[in-house]
């Protein structure tokens, strides 16, 4: 980890140590990837603009999100199946996040319990729900999370199927998963080449289950979730029941046009997330960065507006909160440095992700994320005419 000195060595890192299956299923998106390579491409298109002649000793990168203090400008988002890239994964990142003081964002479909995630962390836990298994299980879903003490449910609403992600097919992710041993034969190669990874992976028990997904015959196993997802899609609907169940602040995420901004906050959003699910469901869609502004003008203040999707250098962090994110979510960032080195790794990817926000803020002339606006950034003029 001490050579590690950005997100793309991370990556690199966990090249080495995963099988391939695992390693693309963090690493690719849908269709041709031209939406997940544009979400990091886009932040080139913004330029920054130094105030020189400022001192700016201490940078203070303390920001709210929904209330709550945290001392970075960034949080982990929800990633599924993390336990397949690190034993107990989703506690590793989950402890990393609450010792850098951020929030964790838990997936429904994780590889450990809610509550251990909790348990594990001294920070804020988000918890990310589908409505896999149906109405039933996702209410009894919510209602562990609220017991263990999550701050905020997130809804994502851009899954209703799981997009064409031509990596997994080719590496034949379905076979693997069905348990049939002459399906696997032919890809099964691919754990042997990782030894290390391959027998941490039995010792954590092999392959997981969805353990927050409780069916009638116990936790969900690992299957097809393109399937499980399309059996069990949200609607704007979904959401009165979604609200009486939780509770608490519910976050959107999956926004990508004003339209669906208005309806997440008519619905009850306090905050959404622009997301396009980092190029993984539809792609041809904006990138993230190059719609924030649309989004940000249709929400006139009424829920928080959040960012994710290519963030991999602190000053892609800087240019969303000048543009006007309230914060950012990591995903891949992150989940790299989860598959190379577990909670090390994340620890490294946010270490490098903070050094790299301060940096560019004293390069900036500016002492705190909160004066952060767009004086600092040079955005296309089309993003602001749409």
């Amino acid at each position: 980890m001490r050579r590690v000195v950005n997100i793309a060595d991370l990556r690199s890192a966990a090249k080495k140590r995963l099988p391939k299956v695992v390693f693309d299923y963090i690493d690719g998106g849908a269709d041709a990837e031209w939406t997940m390579r544009e979400n990091s491409r886009v932040f080139d298109d913004v330029f920054l603009r130094p105030r020189s002649a400022v001192a700016t000793k201490d940078v203070d990168l303390r920001t709210s999100i929904l209330g709550a203090t945290i001392d970075l400008p960034f949080l982990l988002a929800p990633v599924g199946s993390s336990r397949l890239f690190y034993p107990r994964g989703e506690e590793a990142a989950a402890r990393a996040a609450g010792d850098a003081g951020t929030i964790y964002s838990l997936s429904t479909l994780s590889g450990c319990t809610v509550s251990d995630v909790k348990a594990a962390t001294r920070g804020p836990v988000w918890y990310q729900l589908y409505l896999i298994g149906g109405r039933d299980v996702a209410t009894a879903g919510i209602e562990r999370a609220k017991t263990c003490g999550c701050s905020a449910l997130i809804v994502t609403v851009d899954t209703p199927v799981a997009g064409m992600r031509e990596r997994d097919i080719r590496n034949g992710t379905s076979e693997l998963v069905s348990g049939g041993r002459f399906s696997m034969l032919p890809y099964v190669f691919q754990f042997f080449a990782r030894p290390r990874w391959f027998a941490a992976f039995l010792r954590d028990g092999g392959l997981m289950s969805f353990p927050n997904v409780v069916l009638k015959d116990g936790p969900m196993p690992y299957a097809d979730v393109g399937a499980a997802l399309e059996q069990s899609m949200v609607s704007w609907a979904d959401f009165k029941w979604i609200r009486e169940a939780w509770q608490g602040p519910i976050v959107v995420k999956g926004v990508h046009t004003a339209d669906d901004a208005r309806q997440a906050i008519d619905h009850g959003a306090a905050a959404i997330v622009v997301s396009n699910h980092g190029g993984r469901q539809l792609d041809g869609v904006a990138p993230t960065l190059r719609v924030l502004p649309e989004v940000i003008a249709a929400a006139q203040g009424r829920a928080e507006v959040l960012l994710d999707g290519g963030v991999r250098r602190g000053s892609d962090v800087v240019k969303a909160l000048c543009v006007g994110a309230r914060a950012v979510l990591i995903g891949r960032a992150y989940a790299y440095g989860l598959g190379a080195a577990g909670g090390k790794g994340v620890a490294q990817a946010i270490n490098v992700l903070r050094s790299g926000i301060v940096r560019t803020m004293k390069l900036l002339g500016c002492a705190s994320v909160r004066d952060l606006d767009r004086s600092l950034v040079q955005i296309p003029r089309s993003w602001l005419e749409g």
